[in-house]
């Protein structure tokens, strides 16, 4: 395999050597930090050299990590990747127990010290941790307390480790006979893939084995979850926020609002995610349309392969609208070893971007010439760009961006490159197609993840409320949402109420609805690069170079994406509809 299309991770270490001594490094770095335990809050000398200490810290540990994790994903069954991994792990448990002191000694200052420290010149390169130290103050206990808790950490988790070794390792479905005859094991990995069968029996089946094989154990999991939605209402109560669903809002650099906001646009709007239940159901020619058939492609054509240089070149051309900066970085991504491209013997699966401060980011990709392979490239290669453009920027502690935003560029991407290839694309039935795939995506990122943000929110509130919640509850709350969410178009079959009980997000409480609001935000930055509004391309790359200095909410206000108010939602909405209609008219033809 050519050389090109692996990483050169030796653009992180030269040698193995280079490596020890930034570990040395490191090392110093982190006594530097140590020295200021206790008398942090002293002297702003003490806060000015303790910063700096934990920054270089960072910058060599993020290499350090990031050199041990990429060389183990490319071989998982090498010895020595993996305890070159594990050692890099212990940096980071010892880097997290050796800093853990910085905030809660900060918040020992009062208001109007901590107020004289923002605004002090020489602290200036830290405000924002400064001013997040102020905002965080009134939610920070005294240090026994936090020592205390911290000592829980392990079994805050046990609710979601436990759920994790009983559904992967103890879980078994049976087997399932295919649409050729043929008898396989179902797996949660393959679930997926026998709902897209072509089969309805087969859909059916897979459907019933699912929640049949979920539903044995649904004393044990409404326990577990219960348990994990209790913890986070303890805490968040421990630590003087309202609610829980405040607390989550706030670490992520949102809002109540935009939380309200989300859910309230798309119920008012619900009826465009029905129209295209409708459509799916007469596109598929069922009499009657299950929760076991909304996942069948109904407009499938044969896949034709394409070779990376030709999605190379499809991902350039499709993103070439972005302009000129923005494409010779992406040439050099290309060229330059940012990707691992093609499927090795145990490598790591799937797909993801790293940033690593100082260096450039890395991609992973298995590529096996599949159409759908162009979209994952053009996705992580925006994740991509985001880190550039903000490590270019900003100094390592405001240049990683919050999961607020983390999706957005990517998404872009993805809008931008189906749009070029819906427009360029000749063939009636394979524009229909793509047409088709990219309205299933947004139903899945908006109208579910939406869904599953309303269920958490009902439950978290009712917890909070001192309610007693049976599994029955759980399970009728999660039924009539599907009612409400798919419409009358489709049959709610009852297995369906069993659904909350395989969802391992549910576990990071109020985690889903980002993937919404990240996927409203990125429709309403790319319909406005595809009008080419004039100077919008300058101002999203102005935004995608702000990293996290400034709050996510005013990063998206950058580019008129107000996420406390209903336009973005309202905006998102109307380009499912658009879409919509454009499918209609072209099958219609």
């Amino acid at each position: 395999m050519d050389e090109k299309y692996h990483w050169n991770l030796t653009d992180i270490f030269a040698t193995a050597e280079k490596f020890e001594v930034a570990k040395r490094d490191l090392e110093k770095a982190l006594e530097d930090v140590k020295k200021y335990e206790g008398i942090l809050d002293q002297r702003k000398e003490n806060v000015l050299l303790c910063y700096e200490a934990y920054e270089r810290a960072l910058g060599l540990y993020e290499k350090l990590y990031a050199y041990g994790m990429l060389t183990y994903h490319l071989d998982m069954a090498n010895t020595d990747g993996t305890k070159l991994f594990k050692e890099v792990e212990a940096l980071g448990t010892h880097f997290g127990l050796t800093t853990a002191f910085l905030v809660p000694e900060m918040t020992r200052l009062n208001e109007a010290q901590l107020k004289g420290l923002i605004e002090d010149s020489c602290l200036q390169k830290y405000k924002r941790l400064l001013q997040e130290v102020l905002e965080e103050k009134k939610h920070v206990l005294t240090q026994k307390e936090e020592e205390l808790l911290a000592q829980y950490n392990e079994v805050w988790s046990a609710s979601e480790n436990t759920f994790d070794v009983l559904t992967n390792t103890e879980f078994k479905f049976g087997k399932i006979r295919d649409e050729n005859g043929e008898e396989l094991e179902m797996t949660e990995a393959t679930y997926t893939k026998f709902l897209k069968s072509p089969n309805q029996a087969v859909r059916k089946q897979a459907f019933e084995l699912m929640y049949g094989q979920y539903s044995k154990f649904l004393g044990t999991i409404t326990e577990l979850y219960l348990m994990c939605v209790k913890q986070d209402t303890i805490i968040s109560k421990i630590r003087k926020y309202q609610s829980s669903l405040e607390k989550a809002v706030l670490k992520d650099d949102a809002s109540m609002k935009v939380y309200e906001a989300l859910i309230e646009s798309v119920r008012r709007n619900l009826p465009a995610n029905h129209r295209f239940m409708a459509l799916k159901k007469k596109l598929l020619q069922l009499d009657e349309m299950h929760l076991y058939d909304v996942y069948r492609n109904p407009i499938e054509v044969q896949e034709d392969k394409i070779t990376f240089e030709q999605a190379k070149q499809e991902v350039l051309e499709g993103l070439a609208i972005l302009g000129e900066e923005y494409t010779k970085q992406l040439q050099e991504a290309f060229e330059n070893h940012w990707i691992d491209v093609y499927e090795k013997p145990n490598k790591r699966g799937g797909a993801y971007s790293l940033g690593v401060y100082g260096v450039h980011p890395f991609v992973l990709t298995n590529f096996v010439e599949s159409k759908r392979d162009v979209s994952t490239i053009a996705h992580e290669l925006g994740h991509s760009m985001h880190s550039y453009y903000s490590n270019q920027t900003q100094p390592i502690l405001d240049s990683n961006y919050t999961i607020m935003v983390a999706e957005v560029a990517s998404t872009v991407n993805e809008l931008l490159l189906a749009s070029y290839q819906i427009e360029k694309e000749t063939d009636r039935l394979k524009k229909a197609e793509l047409l088709y795939e990219l309205l299933e995506m947004i139903r899945s990122t908006l109208f579910r993840q939406v869904m599953f943000a309303e269920f958490e929110k009902m439950v978290h509130e009712k917890i909070e409320q001192k309610e007693m919640l049976s599994s029955e509850d759980l399970c009728k709350i999660y039924y009539d949402l599907n009612q409400t969410y798919f419409g009358d178009s489709v049959v709610i079959d009852k297995q369906i109420q069993y659904e909350w009980l395989r969802i391992p997000h549910f576990y990071s409480c109020f985690y889903v609805y980002k993937y919404a609001t990240g996927i409203c935000s990125a429709i309403a930055i790319a319909r406005k690069i595809l009008k080419k509004e004039p100077g919008f391309v300058e101002k999203y790359l102005d935004m995608l170079k702000q990293g996290c200095s400034k709050k996510s909410i005013e990063l998206l206000k950058m580019v008129d994406v107000d996420l406390e108010s209903s336009n973005a939602y309202e905006e998102a909405i109307t380009f499912y509809e658009e879409k919509r209609k454009e499918l209609e008219d072209l099958i219609s033809n």
